[in-house]
């Protein structure tokens, strides 16, 4: 097979990892009756089953595994040439990954902790995924719990607190995931406990804000970014089955470089020490767990 053309094998690792084709459209932006094509046209082409489809979705093959895995190492060559074609004079851009609301925390209070003659440059991804630290996807990752890999590296930051908000305690209804976006545990707490009572449901975390500030229903937040909406109050205690820690995540390979070492001292400051908001930041109303 002569490969003229990688981005199939982009799409198609977009695929096997989501495990369905409306999670790949998402990360990639395609619909999912192209991303059916594509796929059904790179089986054509390699002669080889990749995908067992059922209602499950699209489960790799031991031969879609197997080319994953390879998809993988591509996708890691492509993102050191882009950044090597995007490295320009000035300080190292150290790439961090976290959660929606943590994102957007990070980005609204940026000035707390950061500042323009630091020794790096901060590139948030945001993502509601672990994405691959080893593969070198992102530098440094925000999550909810102590890495257990041997290669990580983690700092405990502090703990991460839910509660329900709404416009008003007499806003009864809730809002909810999409029924294949229901992968974050405040996703799944809410369809397993008001399931019944969800009257108005989105994939995307910052319409389901929106929603909620319309007066339509109740939305489970962190704390620290409920607490910031003008509009809402808390109308329940704290979740205690959702609270967590919160842990800035490396590799150890690279925790002592100096860009990287700056930057897990700059994001524990700001992730420990969190402000009240202030008039001259911006609204949650789409900021973007």
């Amino acid at each position: 097979m002569k490969i003229t053309d990688w981005t199939d094998f982009g799409l198609f690792a977009a695929v096997a990892r989501s495990g369905s084709l409306a999670g790949a459209a998402r990360e990639s932006g395609l619909s999912q009756a192209t991303l059916s094509r594509r796929m059904t046209a790179l089986e054509q082409r390699t002669g080889r089953r990749l995908f067992v489809h059922g209602s499950s979705g699209y489960t790799p093959t031991a031969e879609g595994r197997a080319l994953l895995d390879r998809a993988k190492k591509m996708e890691a060559a492509a993102r050191d040439i882009a950044h090597w074609s995007a490295a320009q004079s000035g300080p190292p851009r150290v790439r961090v990954s976290a959660g929606t609301w943590t994102s957007e925390r990070l980005a609204r209070t940026l000035t707390d902790y950061w500042s323009p003659d630091a020794p790096w440059m901060p590139e948030f991804v945001s993502c509601n995924r672990d994405l691959d630290i080893e593969r070198r996807e992102v530098d440094i990752g925000v999550r909810n719990r102590r890495p257990t890999h041997p290669w990580l590296a983690g700092r405990r930051t502090g703990t991460v607190e839910h509660a329900a908000y709404a416009v008003a305690d007499s806003v009864t209804g809730w809002i909810g995931p999409s029924d294949d976006t229901a992968t974050l545990p405040s996703e799944a707490w809410t369809v397993a406990h008001h399931g019944d009572d969800m009257v108005a449901v989105s994939n995307e975390p910052t319409i389901r804000l929106a929603l909620a500030r319309s007066g339509v229903g109740r939305v489970v937040l962190p704390t620290f970014a409920g607490d910031c909406v003008p509009d809402l109050i808390r109308v329940s205690d704290v979740i205690d089955a959702l609270t967590s820690e919160e842990w800035l995540v490396c590799h150890q390979d690279t925790r002592h470089d100096p860009a990287i070492r700056a930057a897990l001292d700059a994001l524990a400051l700001g992730l420990r020490h969190p402000r009240p908001l202030r008039a001259t930041d911006p609204d949650l109303t789409l900021g973007a767990g």
